[in-house]
């Protein structure tokens, strides 16, 4: 667990580290906060990891990326930024590290982290499988190749500082349930006894990263899963547009355990900093009440209808009936946010990832 730290004493500590130059230094005046940042999970952090495997979970074409620079598909699933951006940037980076598969991932760019996450991933492995994505453990697997990279690059000294003091960032579940055991007949378990297995999973992580040098920890929570347009579309009831009730209760149960496992790795590895970043709560309240953050549409993403659409799923090149200003729009597919929308998420984030880097 982290401690709360008086706002004025994080504006001293933030204002000591904007004044001090170092030699992972970014673009423009400010040292960033951590040396590095490292991500892992699924498509509210990937960045393009999946453009380079077999995969239909793609978003490398229009009109995903129609508002993210020069108008480009990278394969991040929104208009425009994903959280790992804003993240990137309230850390004081650019935006987030360099996609790990990319041809970018190499040489000095590697010094200030690595994005790991595949669009489509869980914390299941089997949830990876069926999409043909890059599984939780494997992406752990890549950051053991990232290590022994960076060891080469500044040295084994050196490396280990940067390890031990980069943030480290989870997100992953939703796919486990949405795109796996809502719809897999195959698994033959209780809501709570999948939860069970996730969290499983989740400490098994946390420990292997931990023992590969990891010291700050930020994890996702699940989002209000069941206020997404795809879900009220297909699990929704009688043309009722207001949340899945059910979903969300699996959400909240899901995140109370994952509060709870959290408490006992904190116990458990004494020199961990370790996080839940709340993404139920923005997310819900987004939905709920969009106006306080001047959204007008909820139930429809921009892309097409935007109740179904989602991939190359309808939503591509030709997807009839797209919205002209996405900014209005809480949603920019059917599952994904737009980039609007993730700004306000990240900034939610941004007091807990603070006390995970300070």
């Amino acid at each position: 667990m982290v401690r709360q730290v008086p706002m004025a004493m994080r504006c001293l500590l933030l204002l000591a580290v904007s004044l001090v130059a170092g030699p992972w230094k970014q673009p423009g005046d400010a040292r960033p906060l951590v040396p590095a940042v490292m991500l892992f999970g699924d498509s509210l952090l990937d960045i393009g990891n999946n453009d380079y495997i077999l995969t239909i979970a793609k978003a490398n074409f229009p009109p995903y990326g129609r508002d993210f620079e020069d108008h480009i598909a990278t394969g991040r699933f929104s208009n425009g930024k994903v959280l790992s951006d804003f993240i990137g940037e309230s850390l004081g980076f650019t935006s987030s590290p360099v996609a790990y598969l990319s041809p970018e991932a190499s040489g000095e760019n590697l010094v200030s982290g690595a994005n790991f996450a595949s669009a489509q991933s869980g914390y299941y492995d089997q949830t990876a499988h069926m999409y043909n994505v890059i599984p939780l453990s494997q992406q752990l697997e890549h950051f053991k190749e990232y290590r022994h990279k960076l060891v080469v690059l500044v040295g084994s000294s050196q490396a280990e500082s940067i390890i031990s003091d980069s943030l480290y960032i989870i997100s992953a579940g939703s796919n486990d349930y949405l795109f796996n055991y809502y719809i897999n007949p195959f698994i033959h378990k209780s809501p709570d006894q999948f939860s069970d297995l996730l969290i499983g999973i989740f400490n098994s992580t946390v420990a292997e990263l931990y023992g590969m040098g990891a010291r700050r920890i930020g994890v996702f929570s699940l989002p209000s899963f069941g206020c997404a347009p795809l879900t009220i579309t297909v699990f929704g009831h009688g043309g009722n547009d207001t949340c899945v009730t059910s979903l969300n209760n699996d959400a909240r149960k899901f995140n109370r355990k994952l509060s709870a496992s959290i408490d006992l790795l904190s116990k458990r590895y004494h020199d961990l900093k370790i996080a839940a970043l709340d993404l139920y709560t923005p997310v819900y309240s987004l939905v709920t009440s969009p106006g306080s953050q001047g959204f007008t549409e909820t139930r429809r993403g921009c892309c097409g209808t935007g109740t179904v659409e989602a991939t190359v799923f309808l939503c591509n090149p030709i997807s009839i009936g797209t919205c002209r200003n996405a900014t209005m729009y809480v949603f920019w597919d059917s599952v994904h946010p737009t980039e609007a929308a993730n700004k306000v998420i990240a900034d939610s984030l941004v007091e807990g990832i603070d006390l995970l880097v300070m």
